[in-house]
């Protein structure tokens, strides 16, 4: 699958998706992955930054709020009309393109960090989205991205439940399948059954890659890795959405912080 095809699944996802998470039905987002990738978040203030893949806007926002000089970019024009209108509701200073990731339309060197919150395994061209966000940072700039973990959340995952809905097992395979483009169909589990029946779900591309594919990924557009998180669900998350639960037991995402060299080897 291509960019160009990938961008037509998240064109039609981009309305019904803008709406639910606005309507807080996206708990994995606001209730753990965000928080754990702000929590390692290095400080931002002042510093110029790009987020990529950045859908309807929230987080782009949240790094605004942080005192950081925001860019961002999706491939669905859609999501940048919706996080367009939330700016031009409270402006924050950020500014939105429609582009692919492979394609970046800014200078080298143009930001002090790049940013992309659960999207880069979703897009087309890894490698060379890779490359791009390089060629993007300045010298010392670092790259901050999270992904579905591809140990605990390969092509085939399925959380097994009690009847209270505890984490019995996790069960998993086609962890070394290398998806490029399999589609993926789901929706907001936490949304309200009658909301859920009168929507068309979610038709999401896949492109996965082994852990070891993504690190060499990242050494290949010649960052160095400085930091990894797997978030897990506290206590207290756990037991106000259950949904989140298995996250106790298994990380169902990664979050990887790599550094581009200060200085041209």
């Amino acid at each position: 699958m291509d960019s160009k095809e990938a961008a037509a699944f998240w064109e039609s996802n981009a309305e019904t998706w803008t709406r639910h998470a606005r309507l807080g039905f996206d708990v994995y987002r606001d209730f753990l992955n965000t928080p754990a990738f702000l929590a390692m978040l290095p400080p931002v203030a002042g510093c110029k930054g790009l987020d990529i893949g950045c859908g309807e806007g929230t987080n782009t926002r949240k790094l605004a709020q942080l005192g950081a000089g925001m860019t961002a970019v999706d491939i669905a024009p859609t999501f940048i009309r919706h996080a367009q209108a939330a700016e031009d509701a409270q402006p924050l200073g950020i500014r939105y393109w429609v582009a692919d990731a492979q394609e970046l339309p800014f200078g080298d060197a143009s930001f002090d960090f790049a940013v992309a919150f659960m999207s880069i395994m979703d897009m087309a061209g890894t490698a060379r989205v890779f490359h791009e966000v390089a060629r993007v940072l300045r010298p010392g700039g670092f790259f901050q991205f999270s992904i579905l973990h591809p140990c605990f959340a390969p092509p085939h995952r399925r959380v097994v439940r009690d009847a209270e809905g505890c984490t019995i097992h996790v069960e998993l395979a086609r962890y070394f399948d290398e998806v490029e483009g399999e589609v993926e169909v789901w929706k907001f589990s936490a949304a309200p059954e009658e909301e859920r029946d009168k929507v068309e779900p979610f038709r999401v591309p896949r492109f996965h890659r082994t852990l070891s594919r993504w690190v060499g990924l990242i050494l290949a557009a010649g960052f160095a890795i400085e930091a990894f998180a797997e978030p897990r669900a506290s206590e207290e998350s756990a037991a106000r959405f259950p949904i989140i639960e298995d996250t106790r037991h298994f990380p169902l995402t990664l979050i990887v912080r790599a550094r581009k060299a200060a200085v041209s080897r």
